[in-house]
């Protein structure tokens, strides 16, 4: 009983080295698939990653290549080098650097392959306990293989620096009347809440509202990688509920539109004042006589692509005009920065999480206590925690996992994967 409970209390990875060596296990098999695992990362049929690994065997193959050139390099950087130039020497040490980025998880990577075959192994012993605990320690190695994944794939996507920046976030009411705008003021709280969580700093820029009706409202969203986050939310929400105005019960649809634009306040865009129609006119709403006697509203139109954008939630024309020019800039970096996208990937035939999605993205069924992200399939039955923002980041993550698998997939040669620019 003694000997038990040491044996239930020693680390699996002893266990597997003491098995290995008393002979409980067939050491040539594990040897075998051990080479195996090292040589051709990939488990043997009938275990459970078989077939559902995210790294395709082309990536494999990829990451082996990457490996060995690695390898070379911190031979030449732990040899002689006595004769090699300075650049020489600073050329080698940034690949070096650059590719361990990748080759170090991998290597990670091989070793839990490797744990995970003696595991699977030491599940077919004769003694119970042992099967037992190989079960259990099993389950955690799937889990850091699942991890060790993850690290490699956001290691090889090519970064897009826009998402390091804030954001510019537009809801606008859609179809549905009233309950269009009341929805448009609910998934305001729900962005805001979601702010607050994650420490960032939210200003309105423009809104067009009226009580807790809100048509139109356009936020700056200061924080570390706003857009990398809130960039899937582009697109069309609906609703399903029965609104408080309703005296039968019946259920209504209604949409509104988010729109995430990276910040372009570090980027330089180019706008030639010659290209701009400027047009002042009066506020309109609320306000005092101020608002309503003076020109302090402000339209600012970019003739060569038509995008307009007004602002009128300022006193003062000038800063009206400041924060028109913000948004504008914002919009016109996003366009550019679309067309670029686009032409680097029409040959792969794939867009997900764009702005320019004319179908819904999302619906919120208030009946059925259901939030339903279309572009993933992925539902979530917490309503509650998603308008109140502490269940957004779940479907966030869904979306940032299907959107990362998809460029993953779409790597069709090695040209495509690189080393991290650092």
């Amino acid at each position: 009983m003694n000997a038990l409970r040491a044996l239930r209390t020693r680390p699996m990875r002893a266990l597997v080295r003491d098995v290995r060596l008393s002979g409980l296990l067939n050491t040539g098999m594990t040897q075998r698939y051990a080479t195996t695992a090292q040589s051709k990362p990939a488990l043997p049929p009938g275990s459970e990653l078989a077939g559902k690994s995210n790294l395709t065997a082309k990536i494999h193959e990829k990451l082996k290549i990457m490996q060995y050139k690695h390898n070379k390099i911190m031979e030449q950087m732990t040899g002689d080098i006595s004769g090699m130039e300075r650049e020489d020497m600073a050329r080698l040490a940034k690949e070096q650097s650059s590719m361990g980025m990748i080759v170090v998880p991998y290597e990670h990577l091989l070793k839990l392959y490797s744990e995970l075959i003696e595991l699977e192994q030491m599940m077919s012993a004769d003694d119970p306990d042992l099967r037992r605990l190989a079960r259990e320690e099993r389950q955690e190695v799937l889990e850091n293989v699942v991890t060790a994944e993850n690290d490699i794939i956001n290691a090889l996507l090519p970064k897009d620096s826009a998402e390091s920046a804030g954001a510019i976030l537009e809801i606008r009411a859609g179809t549905g009347g009233d309950e269009a705008s009341i929805f448009c003021g609910d998934l305001l709280h729900m962005y805001e809440k979601y702010a607050q969580l994650r420490k960032w700093k939210l200003e309105t820029m423009s809104m067009d509202s009226e009580g807790d009706k809100i048509k139109e409202i356009v936020l700056k969203v200061s924080g570390r990688g706003v857009f990398g986050v809130l960039m899937f939310e582009s697109g069309v929400h609906r609703v399903q509920r029965v609104p408080a105005t309703e005296t039968q019960g019946r259920v209504h649809t209604s949409t509104a539109t988010v729109a995430v634009l990276p910040h372009a306040a570090n980027v330089n865009i180019v706008i030639k004042e010659s290209d701009l129609r400027i047009d002042v006119f009066r506020a309109s709403g609320k306000g005092g006589q101020h608002v309503n006697t003076t020109d302090s509203a402000v339209r600012i139109t970019h003739i060569p692509t038509g995008i307009s954008v007004e602002n009128q939630q300022e006193r003062s024309q000038i800063q009206n005009r400041e924060r028109a020019m913000q948004v504008l800039r914002a919009r016109m970096y996003e366009r550019e920065r679309s067309r670029l996208d686009l032409e680097r990937r029409a040959s792969r035939n794939k867009l997900i999480g764009s702005g320019d999605r004319s179908e819904k993205c999302r619906t919120y069924n208030y009946a059925q206590n259901r939030v339903t992200d279309h572009r993933i399939n992925f539902s979530m039955f917490n309503i509650e925690g998603m308008m109140n923002g502490t269940a957004l980041q779940i479907v966030i993550d869904q979306l940032r996992i299907q959107h990362d698998l998809d460029e993953l997939a779409s790597m069709d040669n090695f040209d495509d994967i690189s080393p991290p620019n650092q």
